[in-house]
């Protein structure tokens, strides 16, 4: 799927601070304020998403808001579950409400017993069952079951898996990925501080929640790294990479909302069991975002 390229930002999903119920009004406003920014793509129900904390209903509802908001963007959806047969159900739905993709981690319960055979097995049932092509995840920190690149390999000569989100953090599993996607499907990276170094290994861009905070910051590695200017693509990289290790990774989902909510956009309360930020933690991230820079104008 050739639209997957670029800088696809794993939007966060707003809910209302009263009621708990998700915000469609400030939905659109921040999907369309990523747009506006550089994003080529946007991904629902992902960790940074909250996907795993919302229901059926509110994913359908979401999806046909962003849709409205955003309609020449490629929008991927998470569908995860363990049942290889709840997957499939849920990719038809969330194609039925307007995804043009689905992203889908490993089944994770029973993740770490499943053999080579059965976990390509679900993924090939998935991908055969979607409407939509599909994304593999990789997010072992979340799942506890890492996908290996032998098994990404043969499963990205399937006609409907699209690409490959690895989340790992590691620079050496991403470039056994990179190898084993070579010319079958894309390599998308979901570690803010590793952007630029998968571009240099071939990556067709990422999913990264530093995307989130800093849009601009990120489609300009994209656009210097594709103009050859490398210096000053690893220059940019260096200066926004601590804003993913100091927000989104070490903080989460409550961090980054944090810190949406400081630079001018709307993050909002996490959803429970997730819980806000403690204010020493708030001081924290608002430091890091001045640091890079971010606090100066609209990002």
């Amino acid at each position: 799927m050739e639209s997957l390229r670029g800088l696809l930002v794993p939007a966060t999903t707003p809910f209302d601070p009263v009621t708990g119920d998700l915000a469609p009004v400030t939905l659109r406003e921040n999907l369309r304020r990523w747009a506006a920014a550089g994003a080529d793509g946007v991904v629902l129900f992902g960790s940074t998403g909250e996907g795993a904390l919302l229901d059926a209903a509110e994913k359908q509802s979401a999806l046909e808001y962003a849709r409205d908001a955003i309609p020449d963007l490629p929008i991927v959806a998470g569908a995860g579950a363990d049942a290889t047969r709840e997957v499939i159900r849920q990719a038809k739905a969330l194609a039925d409400a307007g995804a043009d993709a689905v992203i889908v981690h490993p089944p994770a319960y029973y993740g770490a017993t499943l053999n080579p055979e059965a976990m390509r097995e679900h993924f090939h049932a998935v991908a055969d069952g979607s409407p939509v092509p599909v994304v593999l995840y990789n997010i072992p920190k979340y799942t506890h079951v890492a996908l290996e690149a032998g098994l990404v390999g043969e499963l990205s000569r399937h006609p409907n898996i699209a690409a490959i989100k690895d989340s790992s953090g590691d620079l050496k599993q991403l470039g056994d990925f990179a190898d084993a996607c070579r010319g079958a499907c894309g390599l998308l990276v979901g570690n803010g501080t590793l952007l630029f170094a998968a571009l240099e290994m071939g990556a067709a861009g990422g999913i990264v929640a530093v995307g989130l905070l800093a849009p601009r910051e990120c489609a300009r590695i994209l656009q210097w790294h594709g103009a050859g200017r490398f210096a000053d693509a690893g220059r940019l990289q260096e200066r926004i990479a601590p804003v993913h290790r100091e927000v989104v990774a070490r903080l989460g989902v409550p961090g980054v909302k944090a810190a949406l909510d400081l630079l001018g956009g709307t993050g909002g309360p996490p959803r429970a069991p997730l819980r806000p930020l403690r204010e020493r933690e708030r001081t924290q991230v608002e430091t890091v975002l001045a640091e890079a820079g971010l606090l100066d104008g609209e990002t």
